[in-house]
């Protein structure tokens, strides 16, 4: 990858999205539906795209949010429906067009309370909490938010009953309606004006920051915590939980500092990531300049991005660290600590995460279950208690709470983010001290991502590859042991490859949203045998990409 010579510098004005314009690209733009990029597609995490490009419009919003009316009456899901928004300029606009859909069908929506901000978790939790011990009239869940993407982007997501990100067979069916409706110029989608949406009898308000923040001490030590009096410093990186941590910190009585509560959709204050965009990824060391510069104030520091379902952990010795570390850290904490989880209770990670995260749980006696990319694969385990913790390489996780019931089915940046102090105030080492103790026993392995082109064509072949096409009998000098189209924990198709060696693998594939394929690789050998794994990967993706 190109690193930009702006990444990790301030944002200058010259970057700054037109925010007015981008709002009235979203109501005037009509998109068409002939163009692939300006249908309704969900990815791991919902519809995403940009006004400015036709890709996230009122018309998709309009034609998603009628879709899913559709999908409750078919499916009967009859309860509330809990509808949060991150802090994207788009995503207002888009709360507005779907409350005139969801209105009009009679759902019985519950916004938050002073128009407040509601990250991802707060909303899984709040559908779980509602729905626990009822088996009729559950509730389910909009979030509005295109994650860490850049300004101008605006994502849809759909949260099921179970309160996780829906799975593919129930996006797949509200992508066709979505479409059909698009290409029908919207006939059909049913609407009210939004003054009137928000005075409807069945229009609600729901306490979301309280409800979830009065919770947290089911899911963390929060007495030890406020014990060991450690100084924490948060970014929110002006996301949606940039109201939270002050309540958190009273709640609690935390020694916790907000190091910036300013939200602006332009993002102006953010140092500019890798590619020279403004992304507000707390896995990135450029996109968390900020918080680094930081570090030496507080014992521990941390950021989550802009829907607050991503962490980033920041240690005085360790810097930022990879999520990876940090994911590994967690695990090997969370089983030796945790005495009410059940005994069989298994860790779920991605294909493309770190191999050292097999090592320790190997150590701990527990299974491992992995699975595809997408947080998706967790939320049935997460939610029956069968999965203590799922987590995966771009900084996502959540894991049950202290008595081993589920806590939320979709990714939690908060509660990752505070658990780097239980940690810290528990173990008296910080995770970055305490991974670097795990390197010593199980090896210091290295990893990297890179992401090459790639034709639509070469991307359905990619996530077509079968094994016997790849011809190699090694990789990087080592032997070949396992060459994976499926993941080993669920058998779900990978869509890509995942080819393995005694101290080394490598991962390949395509991108959901952009024409690249992405290869991810690790080895507990170096950096040079990390070099030659990413070289041989794309010359062996690159030969299976041609062959016919």
């Amino acid at each position: 990858m190109t690193i930009s010579p702006l990444s990790g510098k301030p944002a200058t004005p010259a970057m700054l999205v037109n925010v007015p314009r981008l709002i009235t690209a979203y109501y005037s733009g009509r998109p068409d539906f002939s163009e692939p990029t300006q249908q309704v597609a969900f990815g791991t995490s919902g519809h995403r795209g940009s006004a400015f490009e036709n890709s996230f419009n009122e018309g998709h919003v309009l034609a998603i949010s009628q879709a899913i009316c559709r999908y409750r009456q078919q499916q009967g899901i009859d309860g509330p429906l809990f509808l949060g928004i991150d802090t994207h300029a788009l995503s207002e606009p888009a709360l507005a067009s779907a409350l005139e859909v969801l209105a009009a069908h009679g759902v019985e929506v519950m916004l938050a309370e002073h128009d407040e901000y509601t990250p991802t978790p707060a909303v899984s939790h709040a559908i779980l909490v509602y729905n626990r011990g009822r088996a009729t009239g559950l509730a389910d869940g909009i979030v509005i938010t295109p994650s860490h993407n850049p300004p101008d982007s605006g994502g849809f997501k759909y949260n099921p009953p179970n309160g996780g990100p829906a799975d593919t067979n129930v996006t797949d069916w509200i992508e066709t309606q979505a479409n059909a409706l698009l290409e029908g110029n919207l006939l059909g989608v049913k609407r009210m004006p939004f003054e009137k949406a928000l005075r409807a009898a069945t229009t609600h308000r729901h306490d979301y920051l309280n409800a979830y923040v009065n919770d947290l001490d089911k899911v963390l030590d929060m007495v030890a915590i406020r014990g060991a009096n450690i100084s924490m410093g948060v970014d929110p990186l002006g996301g949606a939980g940039v109201h939270y941590w002050a309540a958190i910190a009273e709640r609690y009585g935390l020694d916790l500092t907000v190091v910036n509560e300013t939200v602006d959709p332009t993002f102006r204050f953010m140092t500019v990531d890798w590619d020279g965009q403004i992304r507000m990824d707390p896995s990135s060391p450029y996109a968390m300049q900020g918080l680094i510069e930081l570090k030496d104030r507080f014992d521990i520091a941390f950021a989550c991005d802009t829907d607050h379902d991503r962490h980033g952990i920041v240690t005085r010795n360790a810097g930022l660290m990879p999520p990876n570390h940090y994911l590994s850290v967690a695990i090997s904490y969370l089983f030796q600590h945790r005495p009410k989880w059940r005994k069989d209770a298994a860790v779920g990670k991605t294909v493309v995460s770190s191999q050292m995260i097999d090592r320790v749980t190997a150590k701990l006696g527990r299974k491992l279950y992995e699975v595809p990319v997408g947080f998706k694969w967790f939320v049935d385990g997460l939610l029956d208690g069968s999965l203590g913790f799922g987590g995966e390489e771009s900084a996502g996780a959540s894991f049950s709470r202290l008595d081993g019931s589920v806590w939320t089915t979709d990714k939690d940046g908060i509660v990752p983010a505070l658990l780097s102090a239980e940690i810290t105030a528990r173990m008296g080492r910080d995770p970055g001290e305490i991974y670097q103790e795990l390197a010593h026993e199980f090896g210091e392995p290295v990893y990297d991502r890179v992401e090459a082109p790639a034709t639509p064509e070469q991307k359905h072949r990619l996530a077509q590859l079968s094994p016997q096409q790849i011809k190699s009998a090694e990789l990087a000098g080592e032997k070949i042991l396992n060459i994976l189209t499926q993941a080993p924990g669920n058998d779900a198709a990978i869509g890509g490859v995942k080819v393995v060696t005694k101290s080394g693998w490598f991962a390949a594939r395509p991108s959901g949203t952009e024409d690249i394929y992405k290869i991810y690789a690790e080895s507990f050998r170096g950096a040079d045998h990390l070099r030659s794994l990413l070289g041989e990967a794309q010359a062996i993706v690159d030969r299976a990409l041609t062959e016919h």
